[in-house]
């Protein structure tokens, strides 16, 4: 069964860490680039970070780059994203999503197949 699966949200202090997990099952994951988005109310998707399949070319949106880092092990098929100096414009819904390219494509929601059911990341003090 075709699976991406999040965890590791929650409630975190202005300033703080957390680090969320994508554990995929059922496809190639070897074969994808995997991206994660955030949505809030109201919103799009919006692309925060991607990572390709050998993980060495990650790439981040503007608003976490510095504080935000995106890793993959291919031998456990999850990838991470450590998330520190977090602030409150951070809360949101977070998915990762696999898309069948050797290298990022970018954060266009379409071009990629498989998704995740999303983790609550909540910034506040």
């Amino acid at each position: 069964q075709l699976q991406l699966v999040e965890s590791g949200g929650g409630l975190a202090q202005p300033g703080g860490s957390l680090r969320l997990s994508c554990a995929a099952s059922g496809f190639a994951f070897e074969h994808h680039s995997i991206a994660w988005f955030r949505q809030t109310p109201g919103k799009e998707r919006e692309g925060v970070s991607c990572i390709n399949v050998k993980g060495d070319s990650p790439i981040y949106a503007d608003s976490v780059k510095g504080r935000f880092t995106v890793s993959r092990d291919n031998a456990e098929n999850t990838v991470y994203l450590q998330m520190n100096s977090l602030k409150p414009e951070d809360t949101a819904v977070y998915y990762c999503a696999a898309d069948l390219h050797y290298f990022c494509q970018g954060y266009v929601p379409d071009e990629y197949a498989y998704w995740g059911q999303g983790t609550q990341v909540t910034v506040a003090s």
